[in-house]
């Protein structure tokens, strides 16, 4: 698929950046979700502004890959930004979906580095809370061998408790995305510990059974120290305040202050 010229400009003028924000200077690594440019440009009906730009200085920046989700009702990110994105990215793109048969139709042919299954309520503003993978394990099952077999490495996104963690495992699934988002909903005066404990002990059990552990939702400068810190998650999720807080400053300094922010906490 031929790329939009604007892509060419973008693509151009990032490429002596390139080498040097790809070598990972963290352990920790960060995945850049750009759904939210898409829904800014849905909410037009247009062309603007560009998810795809907006990954490509996200990877300028030093994002370690980059995240959408294609919803079944299409409301931000639609089936040609998957193929633009497989196509110019140098890091690895990581696609959430629910686990249909509709969703696999779409993203196994463009064969992203990563699949992540979500759970979908078309009412639902964000995603609320994790897949229940023990309540639909003989649905998640037959999905996750099908991803796996077409090349494409499974992710779940899961609440962080321990008996989700074990089905991820008994699924075979890659890697559990651990979800924090209610650590990050938490008032600002609360005491985190107990979400915090959940967190720490989800990312252990995963990483004992094999999984690889990423965590993700509702993070942002304020709160993303402490998910952070913990030695077992490889790799943070973060959109919704990265976008926003670009709409301020740029993406590119967006990304580079959460890099500065978890790379403090974990040196």
């Amino acid at each position: 698929m031929p790329l939009p010229a604007n892509l060419h400009l973008v693509r151009n003028r990032l490429a002596g950046k390139l080498s040097q924000s790809l070598e990972p200077a963290l352990n920790l690594r960060l995945g850049v979700n750009v759904d939210h440019v898409a829904t800014l440009r849905q909410a037009r009906g247009g062309h603007e502004p560009e998810p795809v730009a907006a990954a490509l200085l996200a990877q300028s920046a030093g994002a370690d890959s980059i995240t959408v989700h294609l919803r079944g009702d299409r409301r931000h990110i639609q089936e040609r930004d998957l193929r633009v994105l497989k196509e110019v990215l140098a890091i690895p793109l990581n696609v959430e979906c629910a686990a249909t048969t509709e969703a696999m139709e779409v993203i196994i042919p463009c064969k992203p580095s990563w699949v992540t299954l979500v759970p979908e309520n078309r009412e639902e503003l964000t995603t609320q809370g994790g897949l229940d993978a023990v309540f639909l394990q003989g649905m998640l099952k037959p999905v996750v061998r099908e991803l796996r077999g077409a090349g494409v490495h499974v992710s779940l996104f899961v609440d962080p408790v321990l008996d989700q963690v074990k089905m991820a495992a008994k699924l075979e699934a890659d890697a559990v995305e651990l979800n924090t988002g209610t650590y990050s909903d938490l008032p600002m005066d609360s005491d985190p510990s107990l979400e915090l404990a959940r967190l720490r002990d989800a990312a252990r059990l995963a990483s004992r059974l094999g999984l690889r552990v990423l965590a993700g939702h509702g993070l942002n400068l304020q709160n993303v120290g402490p998910v952070a810190a913990i030695p077992e998650i490889e790799e943070l999720n973060i959109g919704h305040s990265l976008i926003g807080r670009a709409v301020l400053v740029g993406l590119e300094r967006s990304v580079a202050e959460m890099l500065t922010t978890m790379g403090e906490t974990r040196s």
